[in-house]
């Protein structure tokens, strides 16, 4: 059986981003959105922490309305998943939101999400999880997906603790039929390790918003096999 393509999830830090004289970290963000939309990445996440409701709602509706309007690599829009903010992500009709292990509950999610009016259609819950037993609670909790990690050493994840390596991302992704995301220290070279140990996707900051040339660098990530 043909394995399906793995899920590209950037996922947005502005305050690293190189930012030109005349412009802004927002207007920067939204520079390297549009690249990464026309570069055919699957997921774009929303990590701006620092953000206001107010001013992560206005970032959220001009990235999908970026998003919308940016012609692709492929023929489907990026989804754009709302770090944290459920509020913000179900008045502004994003794709989902990532919750922290020390974030609302999913169940609670799950809750203010079926009581939403009009109701989303195709809205994603996930999960960042950073051991065996996190994995297992939030798929036991009806997430639809999991982020698991840090699978590599890397400066963004180090408060989580030492890397989970290639090994425990395997028992992970044996452990639950939701989709596992590898995250944390991911490169070109050792993506394809972490998709043959099972992982549906990876995520990262550093591999999709440094890289110079993002649609050759999806590009490689789409015709590798697993």
């Amino acid at each position: 059986m043909q394995r399906q393509q793995p899920i590209l999830c950037y996922v947005t830090d502005r305050s690293s981003l190189h930012v030109a004289p005349e412009e802004t970290r927002a207007e920067a963000l939204l520079r390297k959105m549009e690249v990464a939309s026309a570069a055919g990445v699957d997921w774009i996440q929303l990590r701006e922490k620092d953000l206001s409701g107010k001013e992560c709602a206005a970032l959220t509706r001009e990235i999908l309305r970026l998003v919308a309007h940016t012609p692709s690599n492929t023929s489907c829009l990026p989804r754009v998943l709302v770090n944290d903010r459920l509020d913000v992500a179900l008045a502004e009709r994003a794709g989902g939101v990532h919750l922290g292990e020390n974030s609302l509950p999913v169940e609670d999610a799950r809750r203010l999400i079926a009581a939403a009016q009009p109701p989303p259609q195709d809205f994603l819950v996930g999960v960042s999880c950073h051991s065996l037993e996190a994995v297992q609670s939030a798929a036991r909790a009806g997430s639809d997906y999991v982020f698991f990690g840090p699978v590599f050493a890397t400066p963004s994840k180090a408060a989580f603790g030492q890397p989970q390596g290639l090994s425990r991302l395997a028992q992970a992704c044996q452990a639950v039929e939701i989709p596992v995301i590898a995250i944390g220290g991911i490169t070109l070279e050792n993506a394809a390790e972490c998709l043959a140990s099972g992982a549906a996707g990876i995520a990262s900051i550093s591999l999709f918003q440094d890289g110079g040339a993002l649609s050759h660098l999806v590009r490689e990530l789409r015709q590798r096999r697993y």
